[in-house]
């Protein structure tokens, strides 16, 4: 397939083998975010782990301090005594089964986000096959499962992020917006990569961080040198 004109002018700024700083990469991922449109920056962390162990999962979540420059649509699944708090922290949604039904019922999806309280985990886990490969499950560990709904519909709009190992044990996610420029960006990337490396398992053996990639919505890969990280 035959890139893009403005993929192939971005293409020339890259050094394909060469490992940059991470400054200089998250300039440089700036330089190549040439679209119409306000480009997402990702990351993408390959780990020396086996996902396939238990005791090597990586997983957790973090709020950007510059947030994703994305809105997040939220809902929250909670018992009408929580619903007020929820709103008022600025879900765009809360209630109990009208929308557990709405999903099952309307295959409805106008959300990024569910929030839910312990006590409302056995009726919406009847989803987890509508739910789970759409990644909008709520858990525990990535602080989507809480008693304190408020707060953590307060985060997910602040720009809280999961992070989690995909079946080739790499990392992919966002880190803000072309737009935010080098030094907010580099504020995000600095936070998530801190969460992932104080997130590695007792278990993993040898070098953890085996390669960082930063990219545009549109544009090249472009190379981190994993040492700088650690």
């Amino acid at each position: 397939m035959s890139q893009g004109k403005k993929y192939q002018d971005s293409a020339k700024l890259v050094e394909k083998a060469k490992l940059y700083d991470p400054a200089e990469a998250l300039a440089l991922v700036c330089q190549t975010a040439k679209a119409k449109f306000d480009e997402t920056i990702e990351i993408h962390i390959r780990l020396g782990v086996d996902s396939r162990h238990a005791d090597q999962q990586v997983r957790g979540a973090v709020v950007l301090p510059n947030g994703t420059g994305k809105t997040v649509r939220v809902l929250a699944i909670c018992k009408d005594d929580k619903v007020a708090a929820a709103k008022e922290a600025g879900a765009d949604y809360a209630g109990s089964t009208e929308f557990i039904e709405k999903i099952q019922k309307e295959n409805w999806f106008e959300f990024d986000v569910i929030i839910a309280t312990p006590d409302m985990m056995g009726q919406l886990g009847r989803l987890g096959k509508i739910l789970g490969p759409k990644g909008l499950m709520p858990n525990p560990k990535a602080g989507t499962v809480t008693p304190d709904v408020a707060k953590a519909v307060k985060e997910a709009k602040a720009g809280k992020i999961e992070y989690r190992l995909d079946k080739n044990n790499i990392i992919h996610c966002p880190i803000g917006k072309a737009s935010f420029g080098p030094e907010k960006l580099q504020v995000n990337f600095d936070t998530l990569v801190g969460a992932v490396i104080k997130a590695k398992p007792a278990a993993a053996k040898g070098q953890y961080i085996k390669s960082c990639v930063l990219a545009s919505t549109m544009g090249p890969g472009i190379k981190v040198n994993g040492s700088k990280l650690a």
